[in-house]
């Protein structure tokens, strides 16, 4: 049973069938393998488009006027150590919810892995139900669980059906992404044991160590260190980036598409929900460091993605720079810069999954992603340039796309508390402009050679597919007040929680 914003109790647990359903999905899928393989893709797809209808549901659903947490479901799992199954969804997580629940089936129909597709489909499950699992989870040790379950199938994606150098990519993803999760497990034994001492209980429930647990300054700065290590690695922060355009560049389309859309996010979304909600003194205290990196990041992304000869390494640098300018609005912890941050989630998610598909079609077509191999491709294909102009301005951030919306709040928020950090950050809209644009400028730009000449159009499947992202990214920037009447809410609950906790 759950209980709903208004009240209303609903049989239905919507939460823990988004984590469960793709589970299972995975289990079956990995079943039929061997006795119907002609039905591996059917079934995948069966469980991620339920997955992804349930979300518009909840979506649908949602309370936009209620700043806590919805559709919240709790039951006792391990009695002893105070440990459940404590699932919610509040306006900071409820779209990256949907966004999860929206890229795997499209992920999943739209590309086709070429060998082996049981493992393929069942390890995409198991990661979207990982994923799912990381937005939703209220509990610090089903947080880590499902923060964990997502290494795995994200390490054999990349490792059984990447490209050259995959295997060395998925170990160096690996090894950084388990180095900073193994500080945060000793942060959350610690913050658990510290407020037991103020709770009476041992409990590993976010909101009531949060709410009712008191940490001394030094104690408190230790923990945040702990968890924002790990979140840093997962983002990917500076200078903790280096295993990201490694994973990017030998990933199949389909990971790096999930890669840059959802999991980088669940360390953004980490530092707001578990680093900033438990540690506020601590965030506050640790505000300039992350600031600065941040901005590094933002600079050295941009100049990065400019000097790449791979345009799939560009887009994965560019990622760098992107994610910087979301942690620069968190620690913001002013209202716009913090709602700017999470629509910048959602934005970044949908703008560089749709570049990374659409580089992967051109390795598709032409087998090669050197920008000095590509050119005049918008002579044989102007479809498939327009398609990636949209995006690529999105990425950019022109008003009217999505990429705007998030990074106007995040810079109209941080100018007051991160001034001169915010002027510096914003050289980095520039030089975004800068690679992206001149990256077109040679790839569809000119008279395209023999190789070039023979570059196919758009397919139906493929258009039908990019339209799902380019009516996103238009709907976002026009109009993006229903998305904001969502999050503003629970960030303003949130802001309220950190400046109490500080003062």
């Amino acid at each position: 049973m759950i209980a709903a914003a208004s009240g209303e109790v609903l049989s239905f647990p919507i939460l823990s069938a988004l984590v469960i359903l793709p589970l299972i999905g995975s289990i079956v899928v990995a079943l039929l393998g061997k006795s119907r393989p002609e039905w591996i893709k059917l079934g995948a797809l069966t469980s991620s488009v339920t997955t992804g209808a349930l979300s518009l549901w909840l979506l649908g659903a949602f309370k936009s006027g209620e700043a806590g947490f919805q559709f919240v479901s709790q039951h006792l799992w391990i009695s002893q150590w105070g440990i459940s199954w404590h699932l919610g969804v509040d306006g900071i997580s409820l779209f990256l919810v949907v966004l999860t629940g929206i890229l795997f089936p499209l992920v999943i129909v739209g590309i086709d892995p070429h060998h082996n597709e049981t493992s393929y489909f069942a390890w995409m499950l198991l990661l979207q139900a990982g994923v799912m699992g990381s937005f939703l989870a209220l509990d610090l040790f089903l947080f880590f669980v499902m923060f964990e379950i997502v290494l795995v199938p994200m390490y054999f994606l990349i490792g059984g059906w990447g490209y050259d150098q995959r295997v060395y990519a998925a170990t160096k993803f690996f090894l950084y992404t388990m180095a900073g999760s193994a500080f945060m497990l000793v942060g959350i034994i610690a913050t658990v044991s510290l407020a037991q001492r103020d709770l009476g209980v041992v409990t590993f429930d976010l909101v009531r160590i949060a709410e009712g647990a008191s940490f001394s300054t030094n104690a408190a700065r230790w923990l945040f260190v702990s968890f924002a290590i790990a979140f840093a690695v997962k983002v990917p922060l500076f200078p903790f980036h280096t295993w990201l355009p490694d994973a990017h560049t030998q990933a199949p389309t389909g990971g790096s598409v999930i890669l840059a859309g959802v999991l980088l996010k669940m360390g953004t979304y980490g530092f707001l929900r578990f680093g900033v909600y438990l540690f506020p003194e601590a965030a506050m205290w640790a505000r300039p460091v992350l600031f600065t990196l941040a901005v590094i990041g933002i600079i050295y992304g941009a100049i990065a993605a400019t000097m790449q000869r791979d345009l799939k390494r560009l887009v994965a640098y560019s990622s760098v720079a992107h994610l910087g300018f979301i942690v620069l609005g968190t620690f913001a912890l002013t209202s716009q810069a913090v709602t700017g941050a999470v629509i910048q989630m959602v934005s970044h998610g949908v703008s560089t999954g749709a570049l990374f598909l659409l580089v992967g079609m051109i390795y598709e077509r032409r087998h090669t992603r050197e920008i000095a191999e590509l050119r005049g491709i918008q002579h044989v294909a102007p479809i498939f340039a327009g398609v990636f102009t949209v995006v690529m301005l999105s990425s950019v951030g022109l008003p009217g796309l999505n990429g705007f919306v998030g990074e106007f709040l995040i810079l109209i928020g941080s100018f007051g508390p991160a001034r001169w950090w915010t002027v510096v950050a914003t050289v980095g809209v520039v030089l975004a402009a800068l690679y992206l644009l001149w990256a077109y400028q040679r790839v569809f730009h000119g008279e395209p050679d023999e190789a070039n000449s023979t570059f196919k159009e758009l397919t139906l499947k493929e258009g039908l597919l990019m339209s799902v992202f380019v009516a996103i990214i238009v709907a976002t920037g026009i109009y993006p007040k229903p998305i904001l009447d969502r999050i503003e809410p629970s960030v303003k609950s949130f802001i309220e929680h950190v400046e109490g906790q500080t003062k």
